[in-house]
């Protein structure tokens, strides 16, 4: 890869620019994984949140508006994890100690995947940090989020509630 391009990829990556489309588009089922627990090692699975909207966060722990959107998505968890709502994070980090360290200043409840080798962020078409997915009830991607502002958090809540009232 030459000098140039991978300057623009890494600039355009610490701002949350896409330089291609994603892999995975808006009405397509959400591609199944299985990834360990951050913490537990515990493994989930797509499969296990099947009948409630998931907002599905691939995060860093050096992405800067990945600070801005924890707590906000701490929040939005917390008002409907009990009407259906699943909020699954997906850390990419190499360094195991570097996602504990972002989470002991961003905790969360929500639950905390890992894939340290990126594969499953590379079926998603994940090119920015961080990159999210509101999935639906029957399992179809409904929304595709790029990068995180703290006014941004207005808009999801508006898909997520509207996608909590639709009928299975």
């Amino acid at each position: 890869m030459n000098r140039l391009y991978t300057n623009t990829l890494g600039i355009a990556l610490a701002l949350g620019f896409s330089l291609s489309a994603h892999a995975l588009e808006l009405e397509q089922a959400a591609p199944e994984f299985s990834l360990p627990q951050l913490s537990s090692g515990k493994m989930n699975s797509l499969s296990q949140y099947r009948g409630k909207v998931i907002y599905l966060d691939f995060w860093a722990s050096w992405c800067a508006p990945c600070r801005t959107s924890f707590p906000l998505l701490e929040k939005l968890y917390q008002a409907n994890k009990d009407k259906g709502f699943a909020l699954v994070a997906i850390n990419m980090d190499e360094d195991l100690e570097a996602a504990n360290s972002f989470l002991k200043s961003y905790p969360a409840t929500f639950d905390i995947l890992r894939d340290a080798e990126g594969k499953w962020a590379d079926d998603y078409g994940v090119e920015t940090m961080p990159t999210s997915f509101i999935i639906d009830k029957k399992g179809i991607v409904r929304h595709i989020h790029s990068g995180f502002a703290k006014d941004d958090i207005a808009d999801i809540e508006k898909i997520v509630t509207k996608l909590l009232a639709e009928s299975l």
